[in-house]
């Protein structure tokens, strides 16, 4: 069974104080609305949790229907890193993986409002290449020329 490296779930305080859409949330609390905004974020951050191991990401979702998925490190294609003033100020960012593997077939799998995302971008950056290089995987781009004379 492969080692567990990190789990981890979007912060519901992060996205708090480390978005515009957080800060408007606590803005609306004081209303009353803030608190249905808030406890529908914070549902669907727990409903979803993110396993790393030395060979895969694993994606658990859901609470009453569960579903588990999971994307071999070897197939990542590109892991981005997004973050705007206030994440920076507050320490988190988004995550975009980009990957071969049929659970990103509809788009890349985006992990919003992630902590110390820094440090995890670099951590999965560092378990692809080892992956890819225990499979002896290369990557090689297509580029298609236009030839027209």
């Amino acid at each position: 069974m492969a080692q567990l490296i990190d789990r981890f779930q979007s912060s519901t305080a992060g996205w708090l104080k480390g978005s515009f859409a957080g800060w408007a949330t606590v803005a609306l609390c004081l209303v009353g609305v803030g608190f249905v905004i808030l406890a529908v974020r914070w549902i669907a951050n727990k409903a979803t949790l993110y396993e790393v191991t030395e060979d895969r990401i694993v994606l658990y979702r859901g609470i009453v229907r569960k579903s588990i998925d999971e994307i071999e490190l070897y197939r990542v294609k590109d892991v981005r890193l997004d973050y705007s003033i206030v994440n920076q100020i507050s320490g988190i960012g988004t995550l975009t993986i980009t990957s071969s593997d049929e659970t990103t077939r509809g788009g890349p799998l985006v992990i919003r409002d992630v902590e110390y995302a820094r440090e995890r971008r670099e951590k999965l950056r560092e378990l692809v290449s080892n992956a890819r290089r225990l499979r002896g995987v290369r990557e090689i781009d297509m580029v298609q020329e236009d030839v027209r004379g």
